[in-house]
This record gives C-alpha cells, structure tokens and sequence, in this order.
C-alpha cells in the first residue's frame, strides 16, 4: 500500500464520509462565493475612492456650482457618490430658494436632507455584501470543526470492528476530517482580512462623505444670506 497516496489531499476528499464531504462542498461553495464579492468589492471601493478624489479636485478648484451641477446632471452614468450628493443637495437648494416663502433655514435644511438621504444610498450600495464576507469569516470555521468532529466519530465508530487499533488504520479517517478544518479556515481568513480592509476603507469614504456635506451645506447657507 502507499500510504503517501492514500493519505494525499484528493484521496482524503473523496473517501471522506458523505457528511463530511457535504461540509467540504459548502465551505468550497462558500469560498467561491467570498472571494468573487472580494474581488468585485476590491474595484468598486477603488472606483468610490477615485471619483471622490477626482470630485474633490473639481468642487475645491473654485469652480462654479451650477457648471458642476449640469456636468453631474449630463454625467450621471460615470458620476461618483460624492458627485450624486452634491447633485441632490444642490437640485434641493435651486428648488426651495426659488419659494419665496421658505426663509435661508428651511432651504439649508432642505437640501441637508437630500444629502442625507442619496448618502444612506450611496453607503448601502457600497456596503453591500459585507455581512457575508463577515459571515463567512466567523461561521466557517465553526462548519469546518463540525466535519472534522463528524469525521473523527466515524473513523472511531469504525475501529470498533477491528480487532487491534494501529496509526495506519486510524490516521486516514483522522487526516479527512482535518482537511475539513483546514478548509475551512481557507475559507475564513480571506473574508476576514477582505472584510477588515473593505470596512476601514468605507469608513474612510463616509467620513468624506460627511464632512463635505457639512461644508457644502456652510456654503449654501452663504448664498442664501
């Protein structure tokens, strides 16, 4: 017999026990899954961080509001969150100003709220699917402890009708298992390294988002005055 055969990754998948096997194709599934939303949450929050920048640079060049706004309005498809909340903000404030009867705080407040709410949007959007990249790092392996725990009982369960137990009988059914842990855990620490890095980027983007909200709603109220 060869035992560094018989002990090699794929001949311990494929003679594992069927639970065992159905936990290995769930924690492979799931790490499929895990990295594809990694890797497109990887372009999208470099795509966030890009157009902030290149937003930041337009707004704070001195250029005028109503130009950018018609530029975010004939833009929309390739514009920004930070854009997209400067166009809210801005399209509330032309409309409440032209109400004669709304004095320079409702109109401030009016278009804060806009803001406010295309940001909730935006950071959902951008949010997205970070609660499964959570998810996958904290329950995975807790999934794979479960198959390595099922393997161990039935490679045991199994020694019971074999009349002298030795390390080569015991060790096939105790390394199948183990691959499930270790599968698991390669699921596991991607998503939570993805999912560490991602949240501090996004923390990042909301306090820009936020700070600019305040400092474009400093500038309207100027205006109104």
């Amino acid at each position: 017999m060869n035992v560094s055969q018989d002990l090699s990754i794929l001949h311990l998948i494929l003679n594992a026990s069927a639970v065992v096997q159905a936990v290995m194709l769930l924690l492979a599934g799931v790490s499929f899954m895990s990295w594809y939303y990694i890797f497109r949450k990887w372009f999208t929050v470099k795509a966030a961080r890009s157009q902030t920048e290149q937003f930041e640079r337009d707004f704070w060049s001195g250029g005028d509001l109503n130009s950018l706004y018609q530029s975010a309005i004939n833009d929309r498809h390739s514009t920004g969150s930070m854009e997209r909340i400067f166009e809210a903000g801005f399209r509330e404030f032309t409309k409440l100003r032209s109400q004669k009867h709304l004095d320079a705080k409702d109109v401030i407040d009016g278009s804060r709220r806009a803001m406010r709410a295309t940001y909730q949007r935006e950071m959902d959007s951008i949010d997205s699917h970070l609660a499964f990249l959570a998810s996958v790092g904290s329950v995975s392996p807790y999934v794979g402890l479960f198959g390595t725990v099922w393997g161990i009982m039935h490679s045991f369960r199994g020694l019971a009708n074999v009349g002298q137990a030795t390390l080569s009988a015991v060790a096939p059914g105790i390394a199948e298992a183990l691959v499930a842990t270790a599968i698991g855990l390669f699921a596991a620490i991607p998503a939570v390294v993805a999912y560490n890095r991602f949240a501090h980027e996004i923390d990042r983007l909301s306090s820009r988002f936020e700070s600019f909200m305040e400092e474009f709603s400093n500038i309207l109220q100027r205006q109104v005055r």
